[in-house]
Formats: C-alpha cells, sequence, structure tokens
C-alpha cells in the first residue's frame, strides 16, 4: 500500500481540511498519515476562529513521520502563517518527497482568511517551486500571478506566469467561472491540457478543493502521471460533488465514499 501525507488545518465539521483529505485517501486505497498545521472552529455556515499549531510541533510531526515511513506523495492545504510556511519548506528540502501537490487554500468559501495576507508572498517563494503541481482556483490564480482571470486564455496566461515562479505543472481551476460546463487547464511547461466537466447544480460543495488535491496526491502516489493523475482525480471529485449531500445549515460535504458505499450494497439500506 502506498503513503500519502496530508500537512493541512483541522475540519471541525469535517468536511474540509485534515478531515476530507483522509477520507478521500481511504477511497483511493492509500495509507492517509496527517500533520496538523492549525485548528478550526467551523461548520457548514462558515470558519469562526482558528488557533495555529506551534512551528515546533509542526515541525516534529513532519520528522515523526519521515524518519520512520516512507512518503510516497505529500498534499499540503491550509498553511496561515510565515513561520509554518518556512518550517514546511525547510523539513520538505531535507527529505525531498517525490511528489509535492500544493493546495494554495488562502480564502475560506466564507471569507474568512486562511492565510494571512502577509504570508501569501512568503508561500510562492517557499513552496511553489518545491510542488510537483500546484493547484489553485481562479480567485487563488489571480492573486498568485497578479493578474484578473476572465477567460480561458487569461488562465492560461495565469498558469504560465505561475509556472515561472516555480511549480513544475499547474492546474488551474475554472469551477468560479460561469457557463454550463467548468474547464480546468492544466500546464506542464509545454502544452496546455483542458479538463472539461459539467457544472452541477448544488450547493453542497464544502471541501472540494481540499479533496481534489488529495485525489491528485493520492493517484501520483500509485505511479500514475500528472495528467492521469488528474484526470482519475475529476472523475472522483465530479462523483462526489454529484452526490453529495445536505449537512447542517449551510455548505455541506461531498460524498467522499459514494461509490465504495455503492460497490458494497450499502446504498439501499
Amino acid at each position: 500500500m502506498k503513503n500519502v501525507l496530508t500537512i493541512a488545518g483541522s475540519d471541525s465539521s469535517g468536511g474540509a481540511g485534515i478531515q476530507a483529505d483522509l477520507k478521500t485517501f481511504s477511497a483511493h486505497g492509500v495509507f492517509g498519515m496527517s500533520v496538523i498545521t492549525a485548528v478550526t472552529a467551523q461548520n457548514t455556515q462558515g470558519v469562526f476562529d482558528v488557533e495555529d499549531i506551534s512551528v515546533d510541533i509542526i515541525k516534529k510531526q513532519i520528522d515523526a513521520i519521515f524518519d520512520d515511513i516512507e512518503v510516497d506523495a505529500l498534499k499540503i492545504g491550509m498553511v496561515s502563517q510565515i513561520d509554518t510556511i518556512e518550517a514546511i519548506a525547510s523539513k520538505l528540502r531535507k527529505y525531498k518527497p517525490a511528489n509535492i501537490v500544493l493546495d494554495p487554500v488562502m480564502i475560506s468559501k466564507s471569507g474568512y482568511d486562511l492565510l494571512i495576507p502577509e504570508a501569501k508572498g512568503t508561500l510562492i517563494k517557499e513552496l511553489l517551486p518545491l510542488s510537483t503541481i500546484v493547484t489553485p482556483n481562479i480567485p487563488e490564480a489571480e492573486v498568485i500571478s497578479r493578474m484578473d482571470i476572465n477567460s480561458l486564455e487569461e488562465m492560461k496566461k495565469a498558469a504560465m506566469k505561475i509556472y515561472e515562479l516555480g511549480a513544475r505543472n499547474v492546474l488551474i481551476k475554472g469551477g468560479h467561472r460561469e457557463g454550463d460546463t467548468a474547464i480546468d487547464i492544466l500546464y506542464n511547461g509545454k502544452d496546455f491540457i483542458d479538463f472539461k466537466s459539467e457544472r452541477i447544480n448544488t450547493k453542497n460543495t464544502h471541501g472540494t478543493g481540499c479533496t481534489l488535491s488529495s485525489a491528485i496526491a493520492s493517484n501520483l502516489a500509485r505511479n500514475f502521471n500528472i495528467e492521469d493523475s488528474v484526470l482519475n482525480a475529476k472523475k472522483y471529485i465530479t462523483i462526489a460533488i454529484k452526490t453529495s449531500f445536505s449537512l447542517g445549515k449551510g455548505v455541506g460535504p461531498t460524498n467522499h465514499f459514494y461509490t465504495l458505499y455503492k460497490k458494497a450494497g450499502m446504498l439501499d439500506e
């Protein structure tokens, strides 16, 4: 079995963050491990507070994993502070994991800053050059590329700019654009590859970014190439969104285990 590590924040409602990552890993048949960078107080209606884990404990969590267990892929999610980012980057340069998926989490759906504004430059400088693939949505890509994105052509220009900052592959997610079809664009430094999917009419999309990046990491760990890893992850997240469910009073989560539940015959119970 392949081993995949997530370095991210905890979501107390279970739909995003560490909890979504570990569910996604399990759904892909890989063994999930975690380094927690922050504890959030959140539910389907929003993020209400964040308490960052000390840099010392973050470093020790990373050391504890790499000193003992082989890491086949790693996903980075919420890293809110400058010191946290610098510590993670230092450890990754030391241990050199083969596959690093960077999900540059900046703002929650409810508008809460999950990456303090003054740390954005540090994330770009320290973590982008270490990443096998970075997976920003359009607002995040606008921050990283320092340009407005209002068209597919501008998505491609932004991907080129982000690639020049050091990422080996760039996947800009098009979910924030309007239209019946959602288009994500993958750039590998030479070619652009479009991934088209139907736009699903549901409000229950909590944790989609975390889930997609974790699915990509799972596929990379299982030795799929970048393009196939993204394609497989897109198929997974599409089913998870199609079968998402209402939980609480706000934005519900995706259905991480739908395919497994269906195969097990549990959906008819």
